[in-house]
């Protein structure tokens, strides 16, 4: 991708006192032909020691090892498209859309971007769900598709949708569709090898140690190779927002939508709604009539699955301004409340190492820098001082999370050190062991679905909460409407999504057993589509936001109360272990 010299030359002089609060080093990104090729050598490099110690230890030839490598890129590379073409027309709701079925704004901005950049008219691929959802697959740039959800025109305004388009015509411009299969390959060839080499080890021969040490070489390889790739995938998202921010020459136009989709700060509940049908044909929401399957963009019939969670903010909160760039209304100071949970708190860290995409507040700053560096205002400026660190509240969740662990190996432990013997006190050890880890279950339910006051919230209320996460929750009861399944499109989603005066948001339905929630989503959460209900649960995030419910219920009673039982299910297994193992220990003890 093209680097920002020439947007540099068009800043004006107050370029940089706009970007004064910005991160330093937001704007100079690396080289992404360099990055790209050294990611790969790199990976590629990792996976040729370990075939070569393969081959060298004789523990397989040279010749499986190379058709194994390229029967798997070959078959991923030719048919990885079409599969996703068929899982869509099946499991989703979605079909082909031509471009002249598409809005005439997103058409002309498509058609500009792809002549520019010498690239054909993309494949577009339409969801039918309410949620603002596209990505991008295909073999190479020419045949690159691009799949949106009916939701992406409703709730995005027709600048935040070219940006968001810009952004998946990135990724077919630098060839990621090729690149991240050839690097997500080469974890798959180094796990196979392991297991290759684990199943060698066992056997019989001169071989056996050999192969051993190549097992555990090829696993620990495996885990770099892992984290290598996701971190090659972030880079290349900074990279094709950057691609965006330059097509559209509106980088805040990218920031708007990502805070609506990620964060879901958004302009009032309603308000496309209660936009006259005139003015929304103009501004490309809507089709021209006669059209037909595609007047489905105008419905808002919302969903999202958690990567996609909105929640949107109402009116402006006093003296917190509204962000540039046409965000209908959004309320700054609350979109720099989102942030602070990404900058803040250690679990968003610790996400995104393990994360395909880059944090939201990270990539807002980067695109505040490249409006800035091309003399306009940043969407937003993080500005806030920290009060306060958070890494006590981040010991005490991963202490919790690995309580269970601890109470185990300590009881463990105890009785390895003593020898392995079988007497009394050694088995009572064994006992004991099994009982701290079901007390270690128990503590980690109790703190992760803590009972109390589950107090009447809005979305907007929580979405800036910094002290939360995974375990540790904000106890919530939301009122609103279901307007959506949990998944864009898929049949058997069994989460919803919730939309209230304030926003919408992701809430997860989570029973003891995945056919439990196979069967409710295919048979049962389409009832409560368009309903009015009262959901009660816990607010976390993870990175993002959302729900895990403990009760859903509608207002009108037209359908039972649903109660989730993971929490209880929990608390029985954990008990089940502590008083088993007590049992254990008081039998050995006699």
């Amino acid at each position: 991708m093209e680097m920002m010299g020439n947007e540099k030359s068009r800043g004006t002089s107050g370029a940089s006192a706009l970007g004064a609060g910005l991160r330093p080093g937001g704007l100079a990104l690396p080289n992404l032909f360099l990055r790209s090729a050294a990611t790969l050598i790199l990976l590629y490099g990792l996976l040729g020691l370990i075939l070569v110690a393969l081959v060298e230890s004789q523990v397989v030839r040279l010749g499986v090892a190379i058709v194994l490598g390229v029967a798997i890129a070959v078959f991923q590379y030719l048919f990885g498209p079409w599969i996703l073409d068929l899982i869509l027309s099946v499991a989703y709701r979605s079909e082909r859309v031509t471009p002249e079925r598409l809005p005439t704004h997103l058409r002309a901005f498509v058609e500009r971007v792809t002549r520019a950049e010498g690239m054909k008219f993309p494949r577009f691929r339409l969801i039918r769900d309410g949620a603002p959802q596209a990505f991008t697959y295909g073999h190479h740039p020419n045949n690159a598709r691009i799949a949106i959800s009916t939701g992406l025109l409703e709730i995005l305004s027709p600048e935040e949708v070219e940006a968001v388009i810009g952004h998946e015509i990135g990724h077919a411009r630098h060839w990621d569709m090729v690149l991240m299969s050839l690097a997500s390959l080469v974890p798959l060839l180094l796990y196979y090898l392991y297991r290759v080499s684990i199943r060698l080890s066992r056997s019989r021969g001169r071989g056996k140690a050999p192969a051993t040490v190549v097992a555990v070489a090829a696993y620990v390889l495996y885990i770099i190779a892992q984290y290598l790739v996701l971190w090659f995938s972030r880079t290349r998202e900074y990279h094709a927002d950057r691609f965006a921010g330059r097509v559209t020459g509106n980088p805040n136009a990218l920031a708007s939508a990502l805070v609506k989709i990620a964060y879901g700060l958004s302009a009032q509940a309603g308000q496309a709604a209660a936009q006259p049908k005139a003015e929304q044909e103009a501004a490309g929401k809507l089709e021209p009539a006669g059209v037909g399957p595609l007047g489905a963009f105008n419905i808002f019939d919302r969903s999202a699955a958690l990567s996609l969670v909105m929640c949107s903010a109402g009116a402006t909160v006093a003296g917190g301004g509204t962000s540039p760039g046409g965000s209908g209304g959004v309320s700054l100071e609350r979109v720099k409340g989102a942030m602070q949970w990404d900058l803040w708190n250690p679990w968003a860290a610790w996400y995104e190492l393990h994360s395909t995409h880059p944090l939201v507040g990270k990539r807002l700053q980067n695109l505040g820098a490249q409006a800035a560096a091309m003399g306009q205002e940043p969407y937003v400026v993080f500005d806030r001082k920290k009060p306060e660190s958070y890494w006590d509240e981040f010991v005490v969740d991963l202490l919790v999370i690995f309580l269970p662990a601890l109470g185990l190996l300590g009881g463990l432990g105890i009785f390895l050190a003593r020898g392995l013997s079988w007497g009394s006190w050694e088995r009572w050890w064994l006992g004991v062991a099994v009982s701290l880890l079901g007390a270690g279950m128990l503590v980690k339910t109790w703190f992760r679905y803590r009972r109390g006051a589950f107090s009447e919230l809005t979305l907007a209320a929580l979405v800036s909460h910094v002290k939360v996460s995974p375990v540790r929750p904000v106890l919530a009861t939301l009122t609103g409407t279901i307007i959506g399944r949990g998944v864009p499109g898929l049949i058997f989603s069994e989460d919803f999504v919730l939309r209230d005066q304030t926003g919408i948001i992701f809430l997860d339905y989570r029973q003891p057993f995945a056919l439990w929630n196979f069967l409710f989503g295919l048979l049962r959460a389409g009832q409560y589509q368009g309903r009015a209900v009262r959901a009660r649960g816990w607010f976390r995030r993870a990175p993002v936001p959302y729900l895990e419910l403990d009760t859903i219920e509608t207002l009108d009673g037209s359908l039972p109360p649903r109660r989730c039982y993971t929490s209880w299910a929990k608390y029985a297994v954990g008990a089940m272990f502590f008083l088993c193992g007590l049992a254990l220990a008081l039998w050995w003890a006699k």
